[in-house]
């Protein structure tokens, strides 16, 4: 209904849209609220926990976990918690540029500064000699990931042991995003649909400028995924995808099973997930979970632990 009525205002010109949101100090959109990473980088990144590894530590699997358009690297929290203290592994937890600040910093950035953190992660981590790296992305993050390897990043790195991909968007599942170069200049912003709690970790106001950006990674994903994409040698991929998704369309898993390969030519694994939820691995916060809903996810996080220690 709320993407209706910003259709109906833009259609009819009104005057009353405003083009300026109402920011209060309770939303990540304002001046207060921060991503914590932002303030303690340390205890989210392995490169900076661990700047000087050992012979040992360096050969431990490091996964760099990659959150979505608009929200933080609260998103991968659960997986970390979940993880505990997990000696076999570790996390890193990237908040993507333009993220976790405030409107106006969102509103700026591109997706290549989204993307900015990724590289710069991936490369400290590999400049202090760390051997096993592997990569998870959620919604947009996995878009990212997807266009790192189609532009050949990995050719001049050390390649990715695993990635995993969380409900990946390639295919929006909110048509409204193929309107954003006209209603956007109009609109100003789009709502989104979070209730307070999840106002301090996604932005509840997205400037159209960011959905611009958002459209042009995954036209981009999407036209790669046409054209045939390879997986650097070595690199494992699996894809987890909700069966219904108002955000991503599933459609975008079969995109990507369609058009990314192996290095030997052999698809890669997608798992459709009896799921409603758009990053089903995220649950706080939710108004309302299910059973089935903590089985999934319990059983991601134990299988991707099992597929980065063997």
């Amino acid at each position: 209904m709320k993407r209706l009525l910003l259709l109906l205002c833009l259609f009819f010109s009104l005057a009353s849209c405003e083009k300026e949101p109402a920011i209060t100090d309770a939303m990540l959109d304002g001046e207060v609220i921060f991503d914590t990473s932002v303030y303690q980088p340390e205890k989210y990144l392995v490169s900076l926990a661990k700047p000087r590894p050992t012979a040992t530590e360096a050969q431990k699997p490091v996964i760099i976990a990659v959150h979505g358009y608009s929200a933080t690297t609260f998103e991968w929290d659960e997986f970390r918690a979940w993880a505990g203290n997990q000696s076999d592994f570790s996390i890193s937890q990237v908040l993507m540029g333009g993220h976790g600040r405030n409107y106006e910093s969102f509103k700026e950035a591109t997706w290549k500064d989204w993307r900015q953190p990724i590289l710069d992660e991936y490369q400290s981590l590999e400049q202090a000699g760390y051997k096993n790296i592997s990569l998870a992305g959620s919604s947009t993050g996995c878009a990212i990931i997807l266009e790192m390897i189609a532009n050949g990043y990995f050719n001049n790195h050390l390649p990715p042991k695993q990635i995993f991909l969380i409900d990946p968007i390639v295919v929006p599942g909110d048509k409204f995003l193929t309107l954003v170069g006209v209603a956007g200049p109009v609109l100003g912003y789009i709502e989104a649909d979070n209730n307070p709690d999840e106002d301090k970790y996604w932005y509840h106001f997205r400037p159209y400028e960011t959905l611009k950006e958002l459209r042009e990674v995954i036209n981009i994903v999407r036209h790669d995924l046409q054209k045939g994409i390879t997986l650097p040698t070595g690199t494992e991929l699996k894809v987890y995808k909700s069966e219904t998704d108002e955000t991503a369309d599933p459609v975008s898993a079969v995109l990507i099973y369609k058009g990314l390969k192996t290095n030997t030519g052999k698809p890669v694994e997608v798992q459709m997930v009896d799921s409603d939820l758009h990053v089903f691995t995220r649950l706080n916060l939710r108004t309302t979970v299910s059973p089935e809903d903590r089985k999934n996810q319990k059983l991601t996080f134990e299988e991707m632990a099992a597929r980065l220690t063997r």
